[in-house]
């Protein structure tokens, strides 16, 4: 399984800043979309000017202008998983379900939630009729199947087909042994079942990913590599114009099948704008929404600032930033060695140097995800005490060592902490400020890295569910050449739980084991948590919406459902 990182994403989509405002979820209510079916209208085939926004009804068009760093590279949701393009993917295409305003799951295409049989093994769907693509076809269970077999595809090249891979026949397929997967079966016009070799309750989150966002075939045989730039979906805006390097306009779907949404007549996503620049287009009215962080350097006086009151939504991120321990790699070999590391680090002071806007990681999940365990304390800060573990473990002098850190601001000032607390016990750390696609090929590698600073690289949710913070990044199967679990750790007790969870219907149950699972990585100190992540989303006061709807745990910005005044 993949997590690239949404994690400006480098998915799981690769963020940089974060920061956590812990209480924003607590409150929010669960409950289904109360979105309903528009019914009628006939499809429209993509097109359209930028200059002149559908669905306007004669009145002002209601344009949101969204500015960003770097460029999307495709709107092909097989393959996008970033920062960017996966909520700008989002605006085109629907999967067979959604999320809410938080992270309950709810049907899209789908016509209601999936039938599920008691063994855990089969889901089946059955779509809404009447649905169509935006080139004017219905969309199908074929559809659907084509979908996920396209992920699949090692030809497509999807960051995503391991998601996919536990359905049956799955691999026989990626192998090159199969032509199709004999456990998505269509049933009819409408209906598709999916047939698992084992029990997963995570499998109708992985239907509501990006990358099971349904696509339809023709289109794709249209256009080949470049679907991407001519993305054709049933989302409720629809791709008009890419002017590479500089924007993307959306507009409105005037034929959408759910009533009420989007809220506005098109949505301009401005690319290759430093955010410095970002901040004083936003202050000038030009933009609405800076897409990238605010630099640190403003940000705290802007929390401070009256004017910017009603203009910053933060919201938690559901992520941890850590350092990484290369458990195969002497002297972090020894487990006492590893846990001395976790007394070391001044987390505190990490939190004061990201304008105080985090909060201290104690565990390895974070706070908003199922599973998270209140009443665990992690290892306290204490230097004094880490100095007797190494002694205990043979390093009385300490010892010297590499670190990898991201060379984007503020990861190097963050890292110099780190490098200073360690040298306080004796570790001596040589630190590396890297860009981030060297850094991960070599925390891909075995051998090649003591220590990884994830930040800048953290480890974002895909779905609201321990085992996405087990599999991807501490399972035995990413401890792989270019996998994502960078303390190389396998503990096959642990994976046989982890697979054991996935088959656990009862979610009490579930959750117990996958505390039991996080603790004892903890006590084997595979990382040092240090904090988790946030979302700070300066705009105007002309946007309108839920803070949900600027910082979404899935989705990031929610643009169907933002609104603009005037």
């Amino acid at each position: 399984m993949t997590g690239w990182l949404r994690k400006r994403r480098f998915r799981g989509r690769v963020w940089v800043a974060a920061f956590a405002l812990a209480a924003v979820l607590a409150g929010c209510g669960g409950g289904t979309s109360s979105l309903g079916p528009q019914g009628g209208g006939s499809g429209s085939a993509q097109g359209g000017s930028a200059g002149a926004p559908a669905g306007s009804g004669g009145t002002a068009a209601k344009t949101i202008t969204i500015a960003y760093k770097d460029d999307l590279a495709t709107l092909d949701p097989a393959i996008g998983y970033d920062w960017t393009n996966w909520p700008a993917e989002k605006m085109v295409f629907d999967g067979l379900l959604d999320y809410d305003s938080t992270t309950n799951l709810v049907p899209r295409l789908a016509a209601s939630m999936p039938e599920v049989s008691q063994g855990g093994k089969v889901y089946t769907f059955h779509l809404r009729k009447g649905v169509k693509f935006q080139n004017g076809r219905e969309v199908t269970a074929e559809d659907v199947a084509y979908t996920i077999t396209r992920v699949l595809d090692p030809k497509t090249k999807s960051p995503g087909s391991g998601f996919y891979t536990g359905i049956e026949g799955a691999q026989t397929f990626v192998d090159g042994k199969a032509s199709s997967v004999s456990g998505i079966q269509v049933l009819d016009r409408y209906t598709i079942r999916f047939v698992l070799t084992s029990p997963d309750v995570t499998f109708p989150n992985k239907m509501a990913l990006n990358f099971a966002f349904v696509v339809p075939k023709e289109e794709v045989a249209k256009y080949g590599a470049d679907f991407g730039h001519h993305p054709v979906g049933t989302g409720p805006f629809r791709l008009v114009k890419w002017t590479p390097g500089q924007q993307l306009v959306f507009e409105k779907n005037p034929d959408y099948f759910l009533s009420g949404i989007p809220k506005v007549d098109r949505v301009v996503i401005q690319v290759g704008v430093d955010p410095t620049v970002a901040l004083l287009r936003l202050q000038k009215g030009d933009i609405d929404i800076m897409g990238d962080p605010v630099p640190t350097a403003e940000l705290a006086g802007m929390l401070q600032d009256p004017a910017w009151k009603n203009r910053i939504t933060v919201a938690p991120q559901v992520s941890t930033i850590y350092v990484a321990i290369n458990t195969r790699m002497k002297p972090f070999t020894d487990v006492r060695v590893r846990q001395a590391l976790n007394m070391a680090i001044d987390k505190e002071r990490i939190v004061k140097l990201l304008a105080g806007q985090g909060t201290v990681a104690n565990q390895i999940l974070p706070p908003l995800m199922p599973g998270y365990d209140p009443s665990y304390k992690g290892y306290p800060y204490d230097p004094q005490q880490a100095k007797r573990l190494l002694a205990e473990a043979g390093y009385p002098d300490g010892f010297s060592t590499t670190m990898e850190c991201l060379d984007v601001d503020p990861q190097p000032k963050l890292c110099q902490s780190i490098q200073a607390d360690l040298a306080q016990i004796g570790v001596k750390v040589d630190l590396k400020t890297l860009e981030a696609s060297t850094i991960i090929a070599d925390a891909g590698t075995p051998n090649k890295v003591p220590l990884v600073w994830s930040g800048g690289l953290a480890w974002i949710q895909d779905y609201p569910d321990p085992s996405d913070f087990y599999g991807p990044i501490l399972g035995c199967s990413s401890a792989v050449q270019g996998g994502w679990n960078w303390a190389w750790y396998c503990n096959p007790q642990l994976e046989q739980q982890a697979n054991q969870a996935l088959g656990i219907l009862d979610r009490t149950q579930r959750l117990d084991l996958y505390r039991q699972i996080f603790r004892k990585l903890m006590d084997e100190a595979v990382w040092v948590p240090v904090y988790n992540g946030q979302y700070v989303i300066a705009h105007s006061e002309q946007v309108v919406g839920d803070v949900h709807d600027f910082a979404h745990p899935e989705h990031t910005i929610f643009y169907e459902r933002l609104s603009k005044k005037g």
